[in-house]
C-alpha cells in the first residue's frame, strides 16, 4: 500500500512516498522514510490528527512528523494585543 511521510519547515518540506506492507505501523514507516530530522521530532499525526507510533497504516495515509513550536501562540496573541493599545 502507498503511503507519505512528511517534515515540513516554513520554508521547505521534505517527502517520502513509500510502498509499505499491509500492517506496517506509522514507526516502521518513518523509519523506512529516513527522513533527516534533526532530532526536532515531537510527535507524529496522520492526515492532522495526533497517533502513536504503533498504530497500523492504511492505503494514502499521510504521516506528519511534528516539530515543536518555536513560539507559544497563545503569547503571541497577547503581544500583539498589547501593541495594538
Amino acid at each position: 500500500m502507498r503511503v507519505e511521510v512528511v517534515l515540513a519547515w516554513p520554508e521547505r518540506c521534505l517527502r517520502r512516498e513509500l510502498v509499505v506492507a499491509e500492517g506496517c505501523t506509522v514507526a516502521e514507516a518513518v523509519a523506512e522514510a529516513a527522513l533527516e530530522t534533526g532530532g526536532g521530532v515531537l510527535a507524529l499525526a496522520v492526515h492532522g490528527q495526533l497517533v502513536r507510533p504503533q498504530q497500523r497504516l492504511r492505503e494514502g495515509d499521510r504521516i506528519e512528523l511534528l516539530r515543536p513550536l518555536l513560539a507559544d501562540p497563545k503569547e503571541n496573541r497577547r503581544r500583539r494585543a498589547r501593541a495594538g493599545d
